[in-house]
């Protein structure tokens, strides 16, 4: 390992910390409808537990409500209750060969229990930066014990790391505001 390399492996990782980041708060709920809501429930396609999105096409009817429409007529009642089993508090209805799932209003108490969770989401991302900068830090003192870089280098690459991990910490708080934003929005 170079100081090259590391400074490069610890930015990629910061950025999957992002990234991991995003997909969580893209789950929590706001007051509008989207089909990401339902990404993670799991359907029992024929006793193997499948993703939703494998089994119907996920549609948005209105600003409220999200469509199913199952590939096999007899998924409904299967995609039904696993939509009613799962833990986002949503009621499905069945109307022919499509479900409508209203999603209802959320009151003020519950918009302020989901910025409780996104707040927790986003330390639990800053939590993981900062450990990516202590390994980063702890790599390259074994690259000046081994005497593979100089002190200078291994300064500077400190001081890099940290500004590295600065502008993620900073990014990570963007995303709060703007998810936090969203989730107060009536």
């Amino acid at each position: 390992m170079t100081v090259a390399d590391i400074k490069k492996s610890s930015e990629q990782k910061m950025q999957k910390s992002i990234e991991t980041l995003k997909a969580d708060l893209a789950k929590v709920r706001t007051g509008r409808a989207h089909t990401g809501i339902l990404d993670h429930v799991m359907v029992d396609y024929y006793g193997s537990p499948t993703a939703i999105g494998q089994v119907a096409n996920l549609t948005l009817i209105d600003a409220r409500t999200i469509g199913v429409q199952p590939w096999e007529k007899k998924m409904l009642s299967a995609i039904e209750k696993a939509i009613r089993d799962s833990d986002l508090g949503l009621n499905p209805s069945s109307q022919g060969d499509m479900i409508r799932v209203p999603t209802p209003a959320l009151t003020e108490e519950r918009r302020k229990e989901l910025v409780k969770l996104v707040k927790s989401e986003g330390e639990g991302a800053k939590i993981a930066v900062r450990n990516i900068r202590r390994d980063a830090n702890e790599g390259l003192k074994k690259l000046l014990k081994d005497k593979a870089c100089s002190e200078d280098d291994e300064r500077r690459a400190q001081d890099d790391v940290q500004k590295l991990t600065d502008k993620f910490v900073a990014e990570i708080d963007k995303i709060l505001a703007e998810k936090e934003k969203d989730v107060m929005t009536v």
